[in-house]
């Protein structure tokens, strides 16, 4: 194997034989360690926690750090071709516990409760607790087995917000009371529904005598669907060591309310309790009946179960970019990935340090600083099915020795760059990296959106469903009828032209949907997606734009845009904060 980094090699011992393995069994005291596969290389998130936990606690040198390559040891083959990271706990040669995934705190936590136990033990204060020896099982099925239990499917309740709730302000409120309970949004859309669907979901209400009334209303406006787990609602608890009682905190009198508060949520058992609690159900509606929820999630949602479709980012590093970046975007759609956002950035130092800090300790390190800063690097947002894993899988190693010489056919391998010995293209190690890191290349901006009174409301549906489809957020969104007054701060900027009062007819047609829309570029993009103003130039010109879909004149172009920043400032201020003015007055 290629060597590994000095800081690296001091810290964690590597095992990469059936032998080195053995060996590591005599270890006396605890020893921790990072089971992975070749691809991908030992977990260097935990790096950091296991150098500060060889500080503090290794003192009488009873606490020791491995990595160990699942590929050629044999005690490991149940863990192959497995990209969750895996850390396992030898305690005097015996594996006694197992943490998967990359669990800082669990992590910091069972390694100090062992080696607190080993002082006392060696210490004669206490006797060796007894811990089951881990069995390393290499059926597939059971592990398969194993796995189903310790995850169990997933189970999903459907809310309905009723057109007249579909504000900014209410349906937001509604979103962040029930977010803030531990209900997790697990997929969500904007939508005016189906009279069959209507039907079918409030089945329970057809013999009420205003139920023709009800569903009239149901299909009028634009409705949020949302499917919601059940998040960290239900909360990991870890006991303390019985050894230890005394490191529990005393209960006192003046906490008594916060019992109070804990009971209390603990009464709240479904999401159906929340929402008649919160006073939201004259504004929304739940099915939490198990069949009921899973046919409408098939329905509205059909790829929620079928698919884990995960955000990541990527960076193409500057000399890549320079000569083959066609060549790599080309892979990166063959292998199934949808470009979301894409732009060319040089690089600050600062971001340099960042994206580089895994090869600070080596000697290389100012040669590739200056090489990340040199040129543009192309900024990716990916999305596709269990997107992370997969990226890491044809990414390969970060080294170019290990890449050639193990897995010749990863892009690291394919696209090596220079005599720099590292990947050309960087990848995120987390979801929650890639979302910070989306976040600082593509920061959102908004913009305010109109569809016309003259699309149809399928159409209307369709249009909506494109907007989400291109990345955006839809942050506000309400469906009204356009007075004068809304009209004129809306069109400011051809009030005066002789063709307005064509416009305005237009717009008193029927009602218009108010939309702001958020995203990276957010203006251009919208611009972008409506197309050409003139329907007929849109089909030649850009033919897959919403104008070249839906447009049937230049007046009748069925959506509309702000034309700048400070356009789509005033309008959203103005439209939207009057808007929401006029709804609390009403009620």
């Amino acid at each position: 194997m290629a060597s590994k980094k000095r800081g690296e090699i001091q810290l964690q011992t590597i095992i990469n034989s059936q032998t080195l393995w053995d060996e590591m069994l005599l270890n006396k005291g605890l020893t921790v360690i990072d089971v992975y596969q070749a691809w991908c290389g030992p977990c260097k998130a935990m790096q950091s926690l296991f150098r500060k936990l060889k500080n503090e606690l290794n003192e009488d040198e009873i606490l020791h750090f491995a990595v160990a390559e699942v590929d050629s040891i044999v005690t490991l083959q149940s863990f192959k071709d497995k990209c969750e990271p895996v850390f396992l706990f030898s305690l005097n040669g015996k594996i006694i516990s197992m943490i998967k995934g990359a669990n800082a705190p669990l992590v910091n936590a069972k390694v100090t409760q062992l080696i607190n136990e080993e002082r006392k033990v060696l210490a004669g204060e206490i006797v060796r607790p007894e811990y089951e020896e881990i069995i390393f099982v290499e059926s597939d099925t059971e592990d398969t087995e194993d796995e189903h239990k310790e995850n169990p499917e997933e189970e999903y309740s459907f809310v309905i917000i009723r057109p007249n709730s579909m504000i900014s302000t209410k349906a937001r409120e509604i979103k962040e009371k029930i977010t803030e309970a531990g209900f997790v949004i697990a997929a969500e859309d904007m939508r005016i529904l189906p009279e069959g669907d209507v039907r079918d979901f409030y089945s329970l209400m057809a013999d009420e005598p205003d139920f023709e009334d009800f569903v009239s209303f149901m299909t009028s406006g634009i409705s949020y669907l949302l499917a919601f787990s059940q998040g960290n609602k239900k909360q990991e608890v870890f006991e303390e060591p019985e050894s230890e009682p005394e490191s529990l905190p005393q209960e006192s009198p003046e906490d008594d309310s916060d019992v109070k508060d804990v009971n209390k949520s603990l009464e709240m058992k479904t999401l159906q309790d929340y929402v008649d609690r919160q006073h939201l159900s004259q504004f929304c509606d739940v099915e939490e009946d198990i069949t009921n929820a899973n046919k409408f999630i098939d329905i509205f949602f059909p790829d929620l179960k079928r698919m884990k479709l995960e955000k990541i980012m990527a960076l193409i590093r500057p000399d890549l970019c320079k000569e083959n970046k066609e060549d790599v975007l080309e892979v990166i759609e063959n292998e199934g990935y949808k470009i979301l956002m894409q732009r060319q950035i040089v690089l600050s130092e600062e971001e340099a340090q960042k994206f580089c800090k895994e090869y600070e300790n080596e000697n290389y390190f100012q040669d590739l600083l200056e090489n990340m800063t040199s040129g543009p690097s192309l900024a990716l947002v990916l999305v596709r099915e269990n997107g992370l894993k997969h990226w890491k899988h044809i990414l390969g190693p970060n080294s170019v020795e290990e890449a050639k010489e193990y897995i010749p056919e990863c892009l690291c391998a394919r696209f090596a760059k220079g005599t720099l010995p590292v990947n050309q293209i960087y990848g995120s190690n987390s979801l929650e990296e890639a979302k910070e890191e989306i976040q600082h290349f593509f920061p959102t901006e908004s913009t305010f959106g109109l569809i016309k009174p003259h699309v149809f409301y399928e159409d209307k549906d369709a249009i909506l469903r494109l907007i989400k489809e291109h990345g955006f957020e839809v942050t506000y969104l309400k469906e009204v009828v356009l007075t004068q007054e809304l009209a004129d701060r809306i069109y400011i900027s051809i009030k005066t032209k002789d063709f307005y009062k064509d416009v305005l007819e237009m717009l008193f047609e029927g009602p218009s949907v108010i939309m702001v829309l958020t995203r990276w570029n957010a203006i251009a993009e919208w611009r972008r997606l409506m197309g050409p103003t003139d329907p007929e130039e849109a089909r030649l010109l850009a033919p897959e734009s919403i104008r070249a879909h839906f447009g049937i004149s230049i007046l009748h172009n069925a959506v509309h845009g702000a034309s700048n920043s400070y356009s789509a400032g005033e309008t959203i201020r103005e439209i939207c904060g009057e808007l929401d003015h006029e709804n609390l007055e009403e009620n």
